[in-house]
């Protein structure tokens, strides 16, 4: 999906192999040689390799030691432009008797910058003096060279002070590891980045700013944060009279959360290019097979083929994934980008309590002019994509629903009109398709990503992030967005990585104590080229190998494994047909016809907001 980019205050890590520690998790059976025989739908897969080793969890073996080290600006390795500038501090007294202190530049120096005003200088700084003359294309940096006294996860903090928001690189002996926003208020504050895995001995912090700032010193302190993640999740689902496929999928992510990342990967169409290629590198399929359902706002045609090939991978021994890409429901601009649309949310909501009444109270209503034409339009859209999941629920298929994504973000309808509409459109979906249509085969991910977004606790199962990061940047485990999010929701609800653009370090994410439930890597450049093939843009043959025969991972022959054996599903049939009402596949307008649209893809950043 195409979105806005957000700078992400996200900490990554960073391991340079000196000693390791190897841990095999339950043991999911041998993987020795993989035939090139046929892919899982029987097809015949030429070009397969041989062997696919097993990966240990692996990462050097980590020795908590209290440590504080502070490390002066002026000390460290400055690029040419920057200049360290100080004060002496003189107290005298002044006719009332009280103290004043008064600044006065230093002498010149070959180190020390004499030409600085004393007015321009800031008060309360560490050490001999501070660094500024940093310009706004990053090309200015500071280099700390920091001696780590053991393996373990250390917090960065930085204190610096700006008169206007800056955006600052950091990076970890020449890995790019994080990017944070400084503050404005032109005093010395402590920006920290938590958890940065370090080796014992010497490192090189660098930090490059994009802006005027002066930077005081880096301290560096041993971390605590990250062993306040827990994996104590519930399996109760939010849907009281949930069914028992969805109770039973439900159970088994809980039962192996913090043991196990589930894999996962995006379809672009029922045909499965994207996890067939992956079969193809790795000799493993991803246990979730994710997809978003394309809508325009009047017809649902193009989302059959994807309930279809749901149905086909679940009945294979898979778990279902879905995301709704709901085009407004606007006669002239159905889009779902807030800027291509003229349908605005705000002018849908209503005070009277619609979400359990039938369509033809609805229409009544609409007739009545008591709610609006984009009112009902949602109805009678939330009803047929009802219809779809229906169709799922009948063929006894288990959904892992998460509708209204990165709903902190103004980039898509449901989120331009602000937080009270977002969470009055959840409500009202959560509501009809549990009580009306009683589609107890949803999981429900929450994809607010933002604490102003939470939506009401009782209507979800799992809060997920959507986390895009540049090709050129260590992926790593993103733990501190983890941590961050389960500080919002708490730690009754599993977390997951429900759309990432590369695949994430199954080593660092259990060095780290981020275990996400499950990730889905979404499609086009992120795996493919323009040829079709397998593309090394954001991942690398290597890293996909091992990320997919990682003991820490669950692949799909490994799910079904765990599960029981391969039959592990009923057959088509098997199951008693919903009694939930019929749906008609009509429009505001009554119009059933019009074209197809895709899902471009997702080039950006997107971060979890605290505030």
């Amino acid at each position: 999906m195409d979105i806005r980019k957000l700078t992400a205050l996200a900490a990554a890590v960073v391991m340079t192999a000196t000693c390791t520690v190897s841990c095999r998790k339950k043991d999911k059976g041998e993987v020795t040689e993989v035939e090139p025989v046929t892919d899982i739908n029987g097809e015949i897969e030429t070009g397969t390799v041989g062997t696919y080793p097993d990966y240990p969890i692996s990462y050097p073996v980590i020795e908590k030691k209290e440590t504080g080290d502070l490390y002066e600006a002026e000390d460290a390795k400055l690029t040419k432009g920057l200049k360290i500038v100080s004060t002496d501090k003189e107290e005298t007294t002044d006719k009332d008797g009280k103290k004043v202190r008064t600044e006065v530049a230093t002498e010149p120096t070959t180190k020390f910058d004499p030409t600085v005003k004393p007015e321009t200088l800031i008060e309360n700084y560490s050490g001999e003096g501070y660094v500024r003359g940093f310009k706004n294309d990053g090309s200015e940096r500071v280099t700390f060279t920091v001696e780590a006294p053991s393996n373990q996860h250390y917090d960065l903090s930085f204190s610096i002070a700006a008169d206007r928001f800056v955006n600052c690189n950091v990076l970890v002996n020449g890995t790019e590891i994080s990017t944070f926003k400084t503050m404005s208020d032109s005093e010395f504050t402590l920006i920290t980045l938590y958890g940065v895995f370090l080796t014992k001995g010497k490192s090189e912090i660098e930090i490059r700013p994009h802006g005027d700032i002066e930077l005081d010193y880096l301290k560096m302190a041993n971390n605590t944060s990250l062993s306040d993640i827990k994996y104590t999740a519930g399996s109760d689902l939010s849907n009281k009279e949930a069914g028992k496929s969805a109770k039973e999928l439900m159970d088994f992510l809980t039962e192996n959360y913090g043991k196990y990342v589930l894999t996962g990967q995006y379809a672009s169409s029922d045909k499965n290019e994207e996890l067939d290629l992956i079969y193809r590198i790795t000799g493993k399929y991803p246990a979730i097979r994710f997809s978003a359902l394309h809508t325009n706002g009047k017809t649902f045609d193009s989302a059959f083929k994807d309930i279809d090939a749901c149905a086909d991978w679940y009945h294979k021994g898979g778990i279902v994934g879905l995301m709704w890409y709901w085009e407004a429901p606007s006669k002239a601009k159905p889009s779902v980008y807030s800027k291509e649309t003229d349908f605005r949310l705000k002018d849908a909501m209503t005070d009277i309590d619609i979400a359990e009444m039938t369509q033809e109270e609805i229409r009544g209503l609409y007739g009545e002019g008591k709610i609006s034409e984009q009112c009902y339009g949602l109805i009678l859209d939330i009803d047929n994509m009802a219809g779809q999941l229906t169709s799922l629920k009948n063929k006894g298929v288990p959904v892992l629903w998460r509708p209204l994504h990165e709903g902190y973000g103004d980039w898509f309808w449901w989120g331009a009109s602000g937080v009270d509409a977002y969470k009055w459109l959840w409500e009202l979906m959560y509501r009809r398709y549990t009580n009306v249509y009683e589609l107890d085969n949803l999981i429900w991910i929450w994809n607010g990503q933002s604490e102003s977004t939470l939506v009401n606790k009782s209507t979800f199962d799992i809060a997920s992030l959507d986390i895009y990061l540049d090709s050129g940047k260590d992926y790593g485990s993103r733990y501190e967005q983890f941590l961050a999010l389960q500080n919002i929701v708490g730690k009754d609800k599993l977390i997951a990585l429900s759309e990432c653009s590369t695949v994430p370090d199954i080593d660092a994410s259990f060095r780290d104590n981020a275990m996400w439930s499950f990730f889905g890597l979404w499609y086009g450049k992120y795996i493919r080229d323009d040829k079709g093939e397998y593309s090394e843009k954001f991942t690398s043959k290597d890293a996909l190998i091992r990320a997919y025969n990682s003991d820490g991972a669950l692949t799909l022959d490994e799910y079904i494994k765990l599960r029981g054996g391969e039959k592990l599903v009923p057959e088509y049939g098997d199951e008693k047909p919903t009694t939930a009402p019929a749906t008609t596949t009509a429009s505001a307008e009554d119009g059933t016809d019009t074209t197809d649209t895709s899902a471009s893809e997702s080039t950006e950043t997107t971060a979890v907001s605290t505030s």
